[in-house]
């Protein structure tokens, strides 16, 4: 029984940290966009150029984290990576210029992946086993969505308070600080020292990752999964700028999508478990496409509704896909010693958007402000989503073909 409830207070832990660890670069713009640019004096570019260093400093980091998360614990790792994060938050504070928040946002890039996102990755493996790999990334995706939209619900209660008061975000800046320093402290207490052991590598034994097609399919995948979650940042800004909502209003319906992650992710992890993480993959891509057509082209009239839902199902679709794609590993067979490594080079590539998602879409917005410049940035997700059908394809096809030559 005690084992019973440990492993499931290390998921929930696994859960709580998986999300806060990135609270202060991501939950502030994406939640409170108009109030952030407001706060900042940013544009939609210069947003875009900060967040292009933070993709930059963490693509490097995935690539170096890695093979860190295959030789320490993970607890260790995760509770100093979370500590030094929240350190940001107190800089945050005194109203840092464009470029003091590039160097902000690199910092946030190294201290969020560099010794927290493999392992967490790992840690999640090792707990779902042979059998439950989709429901056990299916648990914490979708246990990471409910954690962000209560956070983003008690935000949005600090936001109006503070707007009233007249302090900007500063409220909501100490919030998500002091939530991302005691997750890190809650990993020190809950996670035990020996969940996860160190392994000792023999690289002369172990299988070459670098030629192995699953795993970089896998990556591509990731890629456009990323962009399109990524996509969400922008929602709040079109409820406000698109269907004219006011900056509360559009960071609670933001707010609200949210907690459809949960219900998203859980429940494709458990179709994926009955069929495979690559076929669901093909039909939420096919999903997306769909849903992203309409707010690409066409024009708001009075039925806001039919817009809001259209953009909240696109929504739970992109969670669904957060929820299973790295339970790929296991259904490519990628050794689970070699699991950060594999982490490491998929999440190198996949996590790219980081680096120039943002940029491109704030230059899409700002080149044609209103309807029309959220037309264009929708029509964007449309070609994305399609080529994340064509990539999950491709990998289905060889997936099957390996599957029918060893029967």
């Amino acid at each position: 029984m005690n084992n019973y409830r440990n492993k499931w207070l290390t998921l929930l832990t696994l859960v709580l940290a998986g999300e806060i660890i990135f609270s202060l670069p991501f939950h502030l713009s994406r939640y409170y966009r108009p109030s952030f640019l407001a706060n900042t004096n940013l544009s939609n570019t210069e947003l875009g150029e900060i967040f292009a260093v933070y993709g930059i400093t963490a693509m490097m980091a995935y690539f170096f984290g890695g093979p860190i998360a295959d030789r320490f614990r993970p607890r260790t790792l995760m509770a100093l990576s979370l500590i030094t994060t929240s350190l940001g938050g107190l800089i945050l504070l005194y109203d840092p210029n464009v470029l003091q928040l590039k160097i902000l946002y690199g910092y946030w890039g190294l201290t969020t992946i560099l010794l927290f996102w493999a392992p967490l990755i790992r840690s999640t493996r090792e707990w779902g086993g042979t059998l439950f790999q989709s429901r056990a990334f299916g648990f914490l995706d979708g246990g990471r969505g409910l954690a962000a939209a209560i956070l983003a619900s008690g935000g949005v209660t600090i936001l109006s308070n503070s707007i009233a008061s007249g302090n900007g975000i500063d409220a909501l800046i100490v919030y998500y600080t002091i939530a991302t320093f005691l997750a890190g402290i809650l990993i020190l207490l809950a996670i035990p020292k020996g969940s996860i052991t160190k392994v000792s590598l023999d690289r002369s034994s172990q299988p070459n990752l670098i030629q192995n097609k699953f795993l970089w399919l896998q990556a591509g995948v990731l890629l456009v999964c990323y962009c399109c979650y990524k996509g969400i940042d922008n929602y709040s800004l079109y409820f406000n700028q698109v269907l004219g909502m006011s900056e509360t209003e559009s960071a609670r319906l933001a707010a609200g999508i949210a907690y459809a992650r949960p219900f998203s992710a859980i429940a494709a992890g458990l179709i994926a478990d009955k069929f495979s993480p690559s076929k669901s993959i093909i039909v939420f891509f096919s999903v997306l496409i769909l849903t992203y057509i309409f707010p690409a082209t066409s024009v708001p009239n009075q039925n806001h509704w039919l817009f809001i839902s259209t953009v909240a199902v696109s929504g739970a679709g992109v969670f669904a896909l957060r929820g299973i794609y790295f339970a790929i590993l296991e259904e490519s067979k990628i050794p689970k010693h070699q699991t950060g490594l594999a982490v490491g080079l998929i999440s190198f590539v996949g996590y790219t958007p980081d680096i120039f998602f943002a940029p491109i879409a704030g230059r899409l917005l700002d080149s044609a402000p209103g309807v029309i410049g959220h037309q264009l940035y929708f029509q964007m997700l449309v070609f994305i989503a399609i080529l994340g059908l064509i990539i999950s394809t491709i990998l289905v096809y060889f997936l099957t073909k390996r599957k029918n030559s060893v029967t």
